[in-house]
């Protein structure tokens, strides 16, 4: 019999009888679901029932008045009388209000946890009953052997202890391949939950004492990852000796190559300081140099220019048309061009449009000049062996124009980008002894090139020297060379949040009169605090409450840097806030940017956020917000990105539809038609927008740019703005873009978009460091990953035949003809047709064509399955990071790699199984430069050694 009303159980609570009233309790617990809206009228009685301390059964009474305000929708007041309600709040129970209130007391105990001090994180009073309601569920997840989501709840509440004590029992249980799995799962949440960035390192320095527990030898590229990310280069030493004496040579090469490609100048540094200044044995002399050979980065950069110039699939047809539509006399249209080229070619060493185009490049006067000396530095990016003797002709000391030889000098920093060693000491040099005299045009014009080319060739070296240097030229007050120094003195202290270069940068910012000086230094102090999170807060809130705008612009860019890629809500509702409110449009700009740089992890959500910003009044908002999708989809093929972009394409304002252009071909770089339909109409707008007369300088610059990231190194490159072996973010790539886009005050700065580029390879190597020629299995349909198809030369038009005129009454009589044979042959199908019966394979056939149509008509990126066969590739080859899951090695094939995982991609250590038979090696170009080819021949700009530009 259902229940209709709770009034008996009611009258019951004012029985003297305390048996009466506990009866009553119970009754109204079992229908509270049911007669809740009653029972509320009697809630006060409800809870001075549980005030009364001589009532034996108060725990029951908070029960009940917790499910009566759940019902209410009252989660504060219901959590308090469940936690009040003790033993009597059963997590155990199926229900929805016990699922609801323990979710909202985890919740509490989070946040009440993030308030605490560190220390005291890490332990709580068990007499506390929201401590006890969180261990009780803690439990039931581990009685479950849901371990996973225990572990990320302690990890948001900071419990430090209980994460220890979960992955301890299970190496004490022998279960070891279980607890690397969920290490591993701890780090790579460590990435993305936790904002308390101590916690972190303590979290990461335990998962390191973990691992090195394990009875069987500890995973060691776990333990690079989280050198990385703990940034402690003493550590790496440590792996690295316990390597060589442990004769894991090919683990120790695998683990140097991931250093470099993710790790930061000054921690490779100091590693090959450290491994150098110890002596080793004579048995492991060999294997030691060539894992400091390795860390130097030398071999790295060889195999990238040597895979993007043997795979080179650059489409010169398309930049040779654009040259030809763009008058080169106009500096925005020669220094457009000038990036697509240097872009299209990066890396890949083939600089032969230039020295096919002189006369063309001869129109350059001084600041494209400047560009297009520095666009060798993108071409040659990584070109280690010959960067130095390839811009010989052009660095000071030659005939050259001072705009030649500044570009010379920033190209010598752009070649060694990252790998610094070899050249920043004749870069500081030439600085040092030029610094006092800035203020010259020509001195000045050499000095913001040099500046430049120490910045991004000692980026993150935290070198104290090059910092001092690089501030002498800054307190000469020049505004060319002062930019260039303010910027350069961020990027060599990246990320350090060294107070002193801080306070340096932010007082001569506020007393110097040039806005140029001011913008450089405001971007110099935002990668100062490069991932340095809430530590960054003092400076940040010292920047936004500047009357300068362009102090506030640096600020906004400071939060967005600081916070990248954590998707940090108070970061995201500062930017906004700021993109909404702030009077000046540069800031406006700036803090929709900063959204895509902060949530580079979470990019599916970035669309969403950005849709109403995108139809904003203030075109400024509108450029931000394209460039925000470009900068946090970059090279993701993200459809509901393009969605939002499709529309800015076709905007009222110039520099809108430029930002819209670019950020396109940023999502849409290394996809081709049948990964995403769109790449077509893309390139073919960005074809139309040069050719049509009358559209606007700066949408063509965009047009142009787009055309040459989208084909970036050859069609070999991608803009990766994570690390896949260390689950980091790419400091480099995310440096690159935020320097990019201050080409909007300074078209030259456009050239560290290349340092966002890297090259998606397979390259085996060996032992000896040496690249073999061997096949690879791919899972895949070949069509799939293919270049896109080469721009076909265009065919002069034969001119028209005149048509005939025809008379209307003709047109109706063959019309009235027509109109009764189509009904005639009707009528004939009708007694004809005969059911027909389909074979299996036609069927297959017409339904392969209907979800072929549905794919075309949805526009969404296709689905890759598995081939289990496989087509083969061979090492060496492009393999794209959506295609890297489907690369196998063959079975029972000669070569191991020292890795096994799935995502095979990068530089892979090898171990060769038959090492007596003979091998084909395939020879890199810095083996092909020493033994047969001669230094390219210098070219010269036409009049160059005439005159001296000013």
């Amino acid at each position: 019999m259902t229940l209709v009303s709770a009034a008996p159980y009611l009258a019951l609570l004012g029985e003297q009888d305390q048996t009466l009233k506990s009866y009553a309790l119970t009754s109204l617990n079992d229908v509270v679901d049911q007669l809740w809206a009653e029972i509320a009228n009697n809630i006060t009685d409800l809870e001075d029932l549980y005030e009364d301390n001589s009532f034996g059964d108060r725990k029951l009474a908070a029960l009940v008045v917790s499910k009566v305000y759940y019902n209410l929708g009252d989660f504060e007041a219901s959590v308090k009388y469940a936690l009040l309600a003790g033993d009597k709040f059963s997590i155990d129970e199926q229900s929805q209000y016990i699922e609801t209130i323990v979710s909202q007391c985890i919740n509490l105990y989070i946040a009440r946890q993030k308030e605490k001090s560190d220390d005291s994180s890490l332990s709580s009073s068990s007499k506390d009953p929201l401590t006890m309601v969180f261990e009780k569920m803690l439990n039931k997840c581990l009685i479950n052997n849901d371990f996973r989501l225990a572990l990320g709840i302690s990890l948001e509440s900071l419990r430090l202890d209980i994460i220890e004590s979960i992955l301890k029992d299970q190496i004490n249980a022998n279960h070891e391949d279980q607890a690397l799995q969920l290490i591993n799962y701890v780090l790579v949440c460590s990435n993305t939950v936790l904002i308390n960035s101590d916690f972190k390192t303590k979290v990461l320095n335990s998962l390191i004492h973990l691992l090195f527990s394990l009875k069987s030898n500890p995973d060691f590229f776990t333990v690079f990852k989280i050198v990385v990310q703990l940034n402690d280069p003493k550590l790496a030493i440590e792996i690295f000796k316990r390597l060589l004496k442990e004769n894991e040579t090919l683990i120790a090469y695998q683990g140097a190559f991931d250093l470099v490609s993710t790790a930061s100048q000054e921690l490779l540094d100091k590693v090959i300081s450290g491994l150098t200044s110890t002596e080793e044995e004579e048995t492991e002399s060999t294997s030691l140099t060539k894992l400091l050979y390795i860390l130097s980065g030398i071999p790295t950069s060889d195999y990238d220019i040597t895979f993007l110039h043997k795979n080179n699939n650059t489409d010169i047809t398309i930049l040779n048309k654009t040259k030809n539509l763009l008058e080169g006399r106009s500096s925005i249209f020669h220094s457009a061009v000038t990036f697509s080229n240097a872009f299209m070619h990066s890396g890949t060493t083939d600089d032969s449009f230039f020295r096919k185009n002189l006369e063309w490049l001869g129109k350059a006067t001084n600041w494209s000049k400047f560009s297009a000396t520095a666009a060798l530095g993108v071409i040659h990016k990584g070109n280690l062996s010959q960067g130095r003797n390839i811009l010989k002709p052009y660095l000071p000391g030659s005939a050259g124009a001072p705009h030649t030889k500044g570009g010379s000098l920033f190209a010598l920093g752009l070649i060694f980008a990252g790998h610094g060693r070899e050249t920043i000491d004749y870069l500081k040099s030439f600085v040092v002894e030029h610094g006092n005299s800035a203020g010259g045009n020509d001195t000045d014009v050499m000095l913001h090139g040099a500046c430049l080319g120490c910045g991004v060739a000692g980026m993150g070296s935290n070198s104290e020297s090059l910092y001092e240097a690089l501030k002498v030229v800054l307190y000469s007050d020049s505004a060319i060379s002062g930019q260039a120094a303010g910027l350069s003195m961020g990027l060599v202290m990246l990320g350090s949040g060294n107070p002193t270069a801080i306070n340096d940068m932010l007082t001569y910012a506020q007393e110097t009169q040039h806005e140029n000086i001011i913008r450089g230094l405001a971007i110099g102090i935002a990668l100062l605090n490069y991932g340095r999170e809430d530590h960054a807060l003092d400076t940040i809130d010292k920047l936004m409450a500047q009357e300068s705008s362009i102090l506030r612009y640096g600020g906004a860019f400071t939060i967005a840097l600081a916070y990248a890629g954590t998707g940090n809500n108070g970061a995201i509702k500062k930017l906004l806030h700021y993109a909404v409110s702030d009077p000046s449009d540069d800031v406006r700009r700036a803090a929709v940017m900063g959204l895509g740089f902060v949530l580079i992890r979470d990019h599916t959500a970035v669309p969403q956020i950005v849709e109403l910003l995108s139809q904003s009044h203030n075109p400024h908002v509108r450029y931000g917000t394209a460039m925000a999708l470009g900068i946090s989809c970059a090279g993701r093929n993200l459809a509901s990105a393009i969605k939002v972009l499709e529309p800015l394409t076709k905007d009222a304002v110039d520099f809108v539809r430029q930002g819209a252009l670019i950020a396109t071909s940023m999502i849409l770089i290394q996809q081709n038609e049948i990964r995403n339909p769109k790449v077509k109409d893309f390139t073919k707008l960005y074809a139309d927008t040069i050719k049509n007369k009358h559209e606007d300088a700066l949408a063509k610059f965009g047009a142009t740019l787009a055309q040459g990231i989208i084909d970036a190194g050859g069609r070999n490159d991608t803009i990766n703005l994570e690390n896949t072996q260390t689950n980091t973010l790419n400091i480099k790539a995310i440096v690159g873009l935020t320097v990019f886009v201050q080409s909007w005050y300074w078209f030259p700065l456009a050239h560290f978009l290349s340092l966002s580029f890297a090259p998606t390879a397979i390259i085996g190597v060996k032992e000896d460091l040496k690249i073999p020629k061997f096949d690879i299995n791919c899972h895949t349909k070949p069509e799939l990953f293919q270049y896109p198809p080469k721009t076909e030369e265009s065919k002069e038009k034969q001119p028209d035949k005149i048509a005939t005129a025809v008379l209307s009454t003709t047109n109706r009589a063959k019309a009235r003809a027509k109109k009764n044979q189509i009904k005639k042959q009707d009528d004939e199908d009708v007694k004809m047709e005969e059911p027909v019966v389909k074979k299996e394979e036609d069927v297959k056939d017409e339904v392969a064509k209907d979800e072929s149509k549905k794919d075309e008509a949805s526009d969404e990126v296709p689905v890759i399955r598995y081939c289990k066969t496989p087509y083969k590739i061979s090492n060496m080859t492009r393999v794209l990071p959506a295609q890297s899951n489907y690369i196998s090695f063959i079975k029972d094939e000669r070569f191991i790699p020292a890795r096994k995982f799935k995502g095979s991609s990068g530089i892979i250590v090898l171990e060769d199984t038959r090492p007596n038979e003979k091998l084909e090696i395939i020879k890199t170009v810095r083996q092909l430069n020493i033994t047969e080819a001669p230094v390219p021949l210098p070219f010269t700009l036409k009049g160059e050694d005439l005159e001296d530009d000013e």
